[in-house]
């Protein structure tokens, strides 16, 4: 009975290894996000009918994608296909990018860098004065 049963499991493996593989599903969105080390956030927007009013309307998901050699820019549209799950979230793998994006970094990004750099910078300049100040001073004040 046993090597009946395996007969049988070698037979449907061996019909299922001669069937062509399941296609992948393939999305294709616009890159909303790159911040993470090889991880890309693709939003990807299809249009639902409503039930009941038979109206169109957008919907959005974000997919998290494997990115290997860092390669796609906030504003990317590229194509994304399932995997294998990669971590908790990323189940899915960049296939190509289709169109490139504009290259500009939005206005905030550019403004919270100089913020930060002009603020470490006055941080500084104050902590040095700060130290030298009162040491002027009390020579200042003798040599009067």
């Amino acid at each position: 009975m046993t090597q009946r049963t395996t007969e049988q499991h070698a037979a449907t493996l061996s019909s299922t290894a001669g069937q062509a593989q399941r296609r992948r599903l393939q999305k294709v969105g616009l890159v909303i996000s790159n911040k993470m080390d090889k991880t890309i956030v693709v939003a990807v927007e299809r249009l639902k009918m409503h039930p009941v009013y038979k109206k169109t309307y957008r919907q959005t998901k974000h997919f998290y994608a494997h990115d290997e050699h860092n390669l796609c820019q906030i504003g990317d549209i590229v194509r994304i296909e399932e995997s294998r799950p990669l971590s908790k979230l990323k189940r899915w793998r960049l296939v190509e990018i289709i169109k490139r994006g504009s290259g500009v970094v939005p206005v905030e990004e550019v403004l919270g860098q100089e913020i930060t750099s002009e603020l470490e910078r006055v941080q500084q300049g104050t902590g040095q004065a700060a130290l030298g100040g009162p040491g002027e001073q009390q020579g200042e004040e003798g040599a009067e």
